[in-house]
């Protein structure tokens, strides 16, 4: 039996075991993110790899707004992610004139995604956008 007040001892690197978080395995409880929303139920497939044409960029543009529908409910910044679809979307038509746009759209999605269900599309998208603009 432990005494009240006392702590076990911090286990070390080399036990295998470790103080970080595994969602590996089986999992029954609803994850949270950082800020502490619910993100249960949440499915998302998102790659931006190697990805440097417009059509590439489009179809992680088309996963990111599906992604966007589908999680609506708990998205903090719904609007302005829908709006930078639209605007991604548009300049995409002539990316050369629409750098400026594209990299403004790159650079600011990352944080609006961040901590939410569509982290990971957002930030493909964003990867693949300023993969086309290099």
């Amino acid at each position: 039996m432990m005494a009240i007040g006392r702590r076990r001892p911090d286990p070390t690197p080399e036990s295998g075991h470790g103080t970080g978080i595994s969602i590996g395995g089986n999992n029954n409880a609803p994850l949270q993110n950082v800020v502490g929303q619910n993100i249960s139920h949440v499915h998302q497939a998102a790659s931006a790899h190697g990805v440097t044409d417009v059509d590439a960029v489009r179809a992680l543009l088309v996963a990111f707004r599906v992604d966007l529908e589908r999680n609506a409910a708990g998205l903090p910044h719904m609007e302005a992610l829908r709006s930078m679809a639209g605007t991604a979307d548009d300049s995409l038509a002539a990316p050369a004139e629409q750098a400026h746009t594209l990299r403004g759209i790159a650079q600011a999605l990352p944080a609006l995604v961040l901590g939410t269900a569509v982290q990971q599309s957002g930030q493909a998208l964003a990867t693949a956008i300023g993969g086309l603009l290099t």
